[in-house]
């Protein structure tokens, strides 16, 4: 049975999150749907990111079975785009991949990029696609905070109350904060992440940016281990599964 690995792009604000879900429209049922109009198979598309409600992704990973061997990569690419008009999800590459490949249990990276508008005006072209925060930011400040978190800790002050992950403990690779204009840019690197991590992450170093919190609120939110030692949740707006690592990258 060929198997396949795709590399996705959408945006997240018309769906309830990737999984599939009985609350809403999610981006998992719109490409398990394309799949079936084309190749007659119900299939699991398998992703390597569960990513929620109104988060966006230009580099998130799936891979799909197929019992047919009929199709080749491009016509399974093109197949999906096709039949998943007009919703904004595009498969943007398409390989076969090895029997033992599984998007979200081979990666050994993710990343994700977190955007704020950091201006007086709202955005008009990027609703719901950035965090649009009036009030000026430090982002030096904020940087410098950033790198407390970086490394192997206990992130319980910074996942969500629901998080079902089985430990708190993740290595947190890279988190840097730059500005570009009136942007302001976060990249995150780890193997994986709590649920809510990252926002949370952003919401607290929005405090520092603004000189309500310095670099050692950050640290003492982080050793606290109790989320409501650290920031607010960042919108879900800002967010993007950039990329997702695999160990023949």
């Amino acid at each position: 049975m060929p198997r396949f690995k795709l590399t996705i792009e959408y945006d997240g604000r018309p769906y309830v999150g990737w999984q599939r879900q009985t609350t809403g429209p999610t981006v998992q049922e719109c490409l398990e749907q394309s799949v079936f109009a084309f190749s007659g198979e119900r299939v699991e598309v398998a992703g390597a990111g569960r990513t929620d409600k109104g988060v966006h992704a230009t580099g998130q990973v799936a891979h799909i079975e197929l019992a047919s061997e009929k199709f080749d990569a491009r016509t399974v690419m093109n197949a999906i785009n096709a039949l998943i008009r007009p919703e904004p999800i595009a498969v943007v590459a398409a390989e076969v991949a090895s029997d033992d490949f599984h998007a979200r249990f081979s990666a050994i990276e993710r990343r994700y990029r977190y955007e704020i508008l950091n201006r007086r005006a709202p955005p008009a072209l990027d609703l719901g696609r950035v965090w649009h925060v009036a009030t000026a930011l430090d982002e030096d400040a904020m940087h410098s905070a950033a790198q407390r978190l970086v490394g192997h800790h206990d992130f319980t002050s910074f996942r969500a109350t629901q998080c079902q992950s089985a430990s708190p403990e993740k290595t947190l690779d890279q988190l840097d904060i730059a500005r570009d204009g009136e942007r302001i840019v976060a990249i995150a690197r780890s193997r994986s992440f709590l649920h809510h991590q990252v926002r949370n992450m952003v919401g607290t170093l929005k405090l520092v940016g603004e000189g309500k919190w310095t670099a050692d609120d950050v640290t003492a939110a982080l050793d606290a281990r109790a989320r409501a030692a650290a920031g607010p949740t960042a919108p879900a707006d800002g967010l993007y599964l950039t990329d997702v690592i695999y160990p023949e990258s």
